[in-house]
């Protein structure tokens, strides 16, 4: 699967592609296409290489911590959020700090409400 496409789906656009641009304009269509795309691949490298540059020797540390991946929303809430409630993240598994003293283990303490109980409210909340 490619960006999400099945491969019915790229069929489908496959032979609007050929019904639309015909059989002897597809392929120069496709050249131009490759083209475009290994432009952009030589921009983004080549701004990449000079922002590398300008930035220094700071730059090389900060980007080894950094993963471009946690730019995607679906990878950073995983990361930083699935990952903590499991217990799988950094956080719950070592010490918290959560400015009141308490640890991960009386944060994430809960009580079952009895029947007929009404759960706390914090009017200074709302």
């Amino acid at each position: 699967m490619l960006l999400d496409l099945s491969f019915l789906k790229l069929l489908v656009l496959g032979v609007l592609a050929l019904i639309i641009f015909g059989p002897e304009r597809l392929p120069s269509m496709a050249a131009q296409a490759g083209r475009l795309l290994r432009e952009l691949r030589r921009m983004a490298e080549g701004a990449k290489s000079e922002l590398s540059e300008s930035l220094g020797p700071e730059f090389t540390q900060f980007s080894q911590q950094f993963d471009i991946a946690d730019l995607n929303p679906k990878h950073f809430v995983r990361k930083h959020v699935i990952n903590e409630l499991t217990g799988e993240g950094s956080l719950l598994g070592g010490s918290v700090d959560v400015g009141n003293g308490a640890g991960p283990s009386q944060v994430m303490q809960t009580t079952a409400l009895q029947p007929g109980e009404s759960p706390p409210y914090d009017a200074e909340a709302t």
